[in-house]
């Protein structure tokens, strides 16, 4: 990747809302000029050009028109459109972040990119500073609730690692491998108090009805206890400012006193 030269030259297209959120995040929002239609979930950025994002691309004459100095992508991606954007003369960065410290370091690396250091790290601190009050809060319950977020439910895939670090700060443990496939036995045998589903690109459209569906499930405290929740994808699956806002949702549904009002799903 080649940096521009100065900051008035950056235009940025963000095929992943995870940028988006942190460009606008650290101030930088006018290098922007183009995003997905998932961008406007996570970041004000209604009226900017809307593309199609690193698994689906309908034309890539769309990304070249906007004479982008820098696209932004992210990891999961479709190999061929990948390829399709390589193909061109653009400057092209792919963000794999797993951790809540690869978060970290993917703002930090587009502060310095846009020139916005110190918003890079005062987002970082900002951050930081929610997800310790969460912390706080949880510690003041008793004990910790054995946990499933899901990020698919056909295959059946677990949250990324850094929701299961979202989990922990919340006052929970998540009771599977994290971002990875896994199956209903697996799940099973693990015993979640509480599961949490957050599908990818559904918002907070997750079914519930499926999770107390599933045959191998129905002997799982989660079920038995009706606590099945759903928190917009938006909130768990976009790696940058919004997980603070996350973390919260997760606090609230871990709570046993929020079971009864808040677990009849």
């Amino acid at each position: 990747m080649t940096r521009a030269k100065t900051n008035s030259r950056l235009r940025i297209v963000s095929l992943a809302p995870s940028a988006t959120s942190i460009l606008c995040a650290i101030g930088a929002k006018s290098s922007l000029v183009g995003v997905t239609k998932w961008c406007a979930d996570v970041a004000p950025v209604a009226g900017l050009p809307q593309l199609g994002d690193c698994w689906r691309m309908e034309a890539v004459e769309e990304i070249l028109a906007l004479q982008p100095t820098l696209v932004i992508g992210s990891v999961p991606y479709k190999q061929e459109t990948v390829a399709k954007l390589l193909e061109q003369p653009l400057n092209f960065l792919a963000m794999n972040p797993r951790t809540l410290a690869d978060v970290e370091a993917d703002i930090r690396l587009l502060a310095s990119v846009v020139g916005h250091v110190s918003d890079g790290e005062r987002t970082i601190r900002t951050m930081r500073a929610g997800f310790a009050s969460i912390r706080k809060k949880a510690r003041a319950t008793s004990g910790s609730v054995r946990v499933y977020c899901e990020a698919w439910p056909n295959p059946r895939i677990s949250s990324p690692p850094w929701v299961a670090e979202l989990v922990e700060i919340a006052g929970g443990e998540m009771v599977v491998h994290a971002g990875e496939r896994v199956s209903d036995a697996q799940v099973a045998d693990a015993k979640p108090e509480v599961i949490v589903l957050a599908w990818a690109a559904t918002g907070a459209k997750a079914e519930p009805r499926k999770a107390y569906g599933v045959a191998a499930w129905r002997e799982v405290p989660a079920i038995l206890d009706r606590r099945v929740h759903v928190i917009s994808d938006e909130l768990l699956n976009t790696p940058g400012p919004p997980l603070v806002r996350g973390a919260g949702e997760l606090w609230k549904v871990l709570q046993p006193s929020r079971t009864n009002s808040k677990g009849r799903n």
